[in-house]
């Protein structure tokens, strides 16, 4: 939501780079926003991959869990 806010606070910036005294927004701005898409893609499509790849270690396996129910400590006794 916030990559969102601050994409569109600079798209004024991108779309009107060629108007006299934006000489340092202008490129500013489309760093800015590139980096803002590229951290966005990055998270959305990277990250996951590579936790789904390398977030178990080999070997290890899920720990065991029961089908059938343990004994309520009431029912012992």
């Amino acid at each position: 939501m916030t990559a969102l806010a601050t994409g569109l606070a600079l798209l004024p910036l991108v779309v009107a780079g060629s108007i006299p005294g934006h000489d340092i927004e202008h490129p500013m701005a489309i760093v800015i926003l590139g980096g803002l898409v590229t951290a966005t893609l990055v998270n959305l499509f990277v990250v996951p991959f590579l936790y789904l790849r390398f977030g178990r270690e080999p070997g290890r396996s899920e720990p065991e869990v029961s089908a059938q129910p343990q004994p309520a400590a009431a029912d012992q006794g």
